[in-house]
């Protein structure tokens, strides 16, 4: 536990680094051990929080040469949760990848006439709010929410709402930096959506699990720049 907090300061040092000393995409870190010795911790925690920001899209590992960054985190991400707040929020999306994608799957295989109505309804109240001006992530969630409900385990539930405060700052944090650029960036929020529900809708069920995958990426890739 005490290593894993360490990770998570280390994780958010060297996004606070990206941040402050204006590094751009493609910059190289500096190495394990100089970072190690600026945050006053062993090689194994840096190495560890380095991962993860590899994980989370933000940096990237080239053998032999260091770590880069890969993407910078949106500057609007500060609207929504404290930069010590980030690791936890974005590794989110490691367990969101595995339990909503076998969610999505299951749904496809076992939902009810009832099942589908409800997620049909809840896909057109969100359609209704992305393309207005109100917020839509209560609409989002609840789209997600039903879905998961459809796999007719309420183990799924029990897993997804104990995800909910980390998931909250995403999806609003999410429709406000989508706001921000092009139209189509909504447009293409909405499409991910309805992908996923075409499949469950069809009985497709590893269509249902692929299309999750990719909404849940490109949601993340939606949280930088």
């Amino acid at each position: 536990m005490i290593q894993g907090r360490l990770a998570d300061r280390a994780y958010t040092g060297i996004v606070e680094m990206i941040n402050t000393d204006g590094l751009a995409v493609g910059d190289r870190l500096p190495s394990e051990s100089r970072l190690a010795e600026m945050f006053g911790m062993s090689r194994t925690i840096v190495r560890e929080a380095l991962v993860r920001l590899a994980s989370d899209d933000i940096t990237e590992a080239r053998r032999g040469a260091g770590s880069f960054v890969k993407n910078r985190p949106s500057d609007k991400l500060g609207a929504y949760m404290p930069l010590s707040e980030l690791p936890s929020t974005l590794g989110s999306y490691e367990v969101r990848f595995v339990l909503e994608a076998e969610a999505a799957r299951l749904a496809a295989a076992r939902r009810s006439d009832e099942d589908m109505a409800s997620i049909e309804e809840a896909l057109s109240d969100l359609r209704e709010a992305l393309l207005s001006s109100a917020p839509a992530h209560l609409q989002d969630m609840e789209l997600h929410r039903r879905i998961v409900q459809a796999t007719a385990n309420p183990a799924f539930l029990v897993a997804f709402e104990a995800l909910q405060p980390d998931v909250d700052r995403i999806m609003r944090a999410g429709v406000d930096i989508s706001r921000s650029r092009p139209p189509e960036a909504i447009g293409e929020m909405m499409r991910e959506h309805e992908l996923i529900v075409e499949a469950i809708r069809a009985q497709d069920s590893d269509g249902a699990a692929l299309a999750m995958r990719w909404h849940l990426s490109r949601g993340r890739k939606r949280l930088m720049p």
